[in-house]
Order: C-alpha cells, then structure tokens, then sequence
C-alpha cells in the first residue's frame, strides 16, 4: 500500500512529465523560423557516472529534459534558457544497474548559453539547477531539496543535433556533496 508521502511523489513526477511535453509542442518551430540568436527548443538525453565524496563509489546518474532558449534573454548574464528535467540515480551497490536504493529528481533550471571566440563547432554552459529529489529503498521515501550547478561544452553537429559534456557539482540536504559527469545528446528545433 502507498504511503502519503509515495502518493505525492508520483503526483509531482506527474506533474513535471505534464509540464515538459506542452513545451515541446507549443514553443516547436523548425530552423528556418528560429534566426541565428532565435530562441530554440532543446531535448537532451544525458548519461553520467556520480562520484560521492567522500569516498569514490562511481554511481549511475541518467538525466532525460527538456529546455527552451528564449532570444530576449540573451544579454541576461545570469540565464537564457529555461530547463526542466528529470534524473535517477542509482544510491545501491550495483553501481550502473538499478537498486531499491536510488534517487529520483525533478529540477528547474536556469542555463546560459555563450559561443568561445574563434570556435564556431562548441559552444560552452554554465546552469544552475534546483529541484526535489525522492530518495527510495527506504521504509518510506525521503524528499529532500536538491541543488545542482553545472558547467559544460556542446558539441554541434548541425543546426538540430548536438552533443553535451558537462560537469556538475550536487548537493542534497542531508547528504554529503558530490560531482557528477555526464555526456548527453540533445535534439534541437
């Protein structure tokens, strides 16, 4: 039977997966709309490998979401593009496999876009995340809060296809830090 605390932790993933699918069609334009400093949609599917401090356990960390540039934002030093996302990471002793003991986490994000000068192939990011993670295994599921600040480089391929190196640097409350790298593809239009 679902604990309260279970019930509201399917109704938030609800909730999350609910908001990022109208993004995806209601901001969609193909890349003879969007001008080059347009605004664009991102989906990006990331792969990484935790490393818990102290100590070096390498732990899953899968990240699936969805971000949106918006053009008026691009002289905002702090963001211009607006992220949602979801992550499992793996907390048991099977490192990259799943176990009863992980965590699930939902996250708004703040990410800023910037070109390297003379380099017109990569791109670099920092982002600022925040969210609530739902740690399982437990006799009952724990939320805490979740911060997440990243910096990274994108790879493009074209003007739809990329792909995204990036290292970021969590902390749950009530958990020691921890750094987590990841590399992802991401679908733009």
């Amino acid at each position: 039977m679902a604990t309260g605390t279970d019930k509201r932790s399917s109704w938030a993933r609800a909730f999350i997966l609910a908001c990022l699918i109208p993004p995806a069609i209601g901001f969609a334009q193909s890349s003879s709309e969007a001008p080059t400093g347009g605004t664009s949609t991102d989906l990006y599917v990331m792969f990484g490998s935790d490393v818990i401090r102290p100590g070096a356990a390498p732990k899953a960390n899968y990240n699936i979401g969805i971000g949106h540039t918006f053009g008026f934002l691009k002289k905002d030093p702090i963001g211009d593009e607006i992220t949602l996302s979801y992550t499992y990471e793996n907390g048991g002793s099977h490192g990259f496999f799943h176990t009863n003991y992980g965590s699930h986490t939902e996250t708004l994000g703040l990410m800023k876009n910037f070109g390297l000068p003379k380099i017109k192939r990569v791109s670099a990011y920092t982002w600022i995340q925040g969210g609530i993670t739902s740690m399982t295994g437990y006799a009952h599921v724990e939320s805490r809060f979740y911060d997440g600040e990243s910096v990274g480089a994108i790879v493009h391929f074209n003007d739809h296809s990329s792909i995204w190196i990036q290292e970021t640097f969590n902390k749950v409350v009530t958990i020691p830090w921890y750094t987590t790298a990841s590399i992802g593809f991401t679908r733009s239009w």
